[in-house]
């Protein structure tokens, strides 16, 4: 009898102790935005878009399991660093400044940048910023390219992409500093606005997932999944389907025709 009971107890230890690991890493949590259109958005309740779609892949390939929500960008990266979030995706420039905070998968995609700002507007690049009010979210690569490429024009900081978009459509500031595709869609997707995209300009600086730094079995089981989705053609997918303007960068096409 005392020797069931000792194996009994074991064995619900062992239960336990699968159990409580299992639960542990059974959800990632994933801070994204929800309102930067095409890489990173809610729709229908669902967020989606070019980073969110390619991580929920990555995360299928590697059995990972995804619980995503939105914050501002300005505070994501933080959020991760403290253990809010397990993951960020937001299209995040791969900065040696940011990676002091979190540590960075393998690079996904690379920044491209646009200056966008209304019909007949007379800027027609960079130099043409100088004493405009220039919008930018803050604490992005938009932000730094502005003030050290143009210190003389004036940057008006937003928490969120749609903010600053509002106030380039109503006149309180006369271009607008932001990723390419997102440019793009906003003039599809504002046609009484009458936006258009002045210059775009391609950085070598690559984009990556965000993890809690130090968190190496989550970092590799993400870059891992990364490479698969490479060779087998579904980031190539993606990146057609919601960035189709966007050069593809050398080594992205896998599998893809």
């Amino acid at each position: 009898m005392k020797k069931l009971i000792v194996t009994a107890l074991a064995a619900a230890l062992t239960l336990t102790a699968c159990s409580g690991s299992d639960s542990a890493s059974s959800m990632l949590r994933v801070g994204t935005l929800s309102d930067a259109p095409p890489n990173i958005f809610l729709k229908d309740g669902t967020y989606t878009g070019f980073d969110n779609e390619l991580l929920k892949d990555i995360a299928a390939k590697q059995n990972l399991k995804l619980e995503f929500a939105a914050t501002d960008f300005s505070g994501l990266l933080g959020q991760v660093a403290s253990g809010r979030y397990d993951i960020a995706s937001s299209a995040i420039a791969q900065t040696d400044e940011r990676k002091k905070t979190v540590d960075f998968s393998a690079a996904y995609d690379f920044e491209t940048m646009s200056i966008q700002a209304e019909q007949g507007t007379p800027v027609t690049d960079e130099k043409g910023l100088a004493g405009k009010r220039v919008a930018v979210i803050q604490a992005t690569v938009g932000d730094h390219w502005l003030t050290s490429t143009v210190p003389a024009a004036q940057a008006v900081r937003f928490p969120d992409y749609a903010a600053a978009l509002t106030a380039l459509k109503t006149g309180a500031v006369d271009a607008y500093i932001l990723d390419q595709s997102i440019a793009e869609k906003n003039v599809t997707d504002n046609p009484d606005a009458k936006l258009v995209v002045v210059k775009s300009f391609v950085s070598d600086v690559p984009h990556g997932f965000a993890v809690k730094k130090g968190n190496a079995d989550l970092l590799g089981k993400i870059n891992e999944g990364l490479k698969k989705s490479i060779a087998d053609g579904t980031w190539l997918k993606l990146h057609r389907q919601f960035l189709p303007t966007v050069p593809v960068p050398p080594g992205f096409s896998g599998g893809g025709a």
